[in-house]
């Protein structure tokens, strides 16, 4: 299984990437993982990634395109990934097929999971977020069980500074007007799996299985 996964931010795109990867037993490859590994590493392709982050630009395409074409040939991959966060761009999706496409290989699917705008507001803002250790809980989904009071260590719960309602309209619109030609690229060429990810997590975990298989 060789996939990409499609979703706006708070679409719960990370979970169903764990299960995917699970279930199929497939490397998770985002491209901040590749980046970071890269960097950590100190390798010709970490160091160029880290002079364009470390002046806060963004990495140009070409030098994503080779980290993504080098995490691509390593052997866990060799049988299927699951790419998370690339390609963004429809010239993003174009490189990846040329990859893929000189070891005679192409996609199997592309998830798309989709979530009204809305929905994707009210997820984000109702987050709050342990600082101690890291847990998150949702204020209407999740709550803890004392309100802002981490269950596990008592810690007050905090609201990530970019979980405020306009901060995430923007991440969404962005979202959107960045991917909506990408769906199209990839609906055109029969790819696209259409998973409504406001369902139940198991639901909509359920849904990408019978999709895939």
């Amino acid at each position: 299984m060789k996939l990409v996964i499609l979703g706006p931010p708070g679409a719960g795109k990370g979970t169903q990437a764990e299960y995917i990867v699970e279930r199929y037993n497939i490397p998770h490859i985002s491209t901040g993982d590749i980046f970071r590994e890269n960097i950590k590493n100190n390798t010709e392709l970490g160091k160029k990634a880290k002079s364009y982050m470390d002046k806060g630009l963004l990495v140009p395409d070409e030098l994503v395109i080779e980290l993504v074409e080098d995490r691509l040939n390593k052997d866990d991959a060799k049988e299927g990934f699951l790419l998370d966060g690339f390609p963004r761009t429809v010239a993003q999706a174009v490189s990846l097929d040329s990859i893929l496409d000189k070891n005679n290989d192409k996609l199997t699917k592309v998830i798309n999971i989709s979530v009204d705008p809305e929905i994707l507001i009210e997820r984000a803002v109702g987050r709050r977020v342990c600082k101690t250790c890291g847990m998150t809980y949702h204020v209407k989904f999740n709550p803890p069980k004392e309100e802002g009071i981490c269950d596990k260590d008592g810690t007050k719960l905090i609201q990530r500074d970019d979980d405020t309602e306009e901060t995430v309209k923007t991440r969404i619109s962005v979202y959107f007007d960045q991917t909506a030609p990408l769906i199209d690229y990839y609906r055109a060429q029969n790819l696209l799996v259409d998973i409504d990810g406001a369902k139940d997590i198991d639901k909509v975990f359920e849904d990408i299985v019978n999709g895939l298989e």
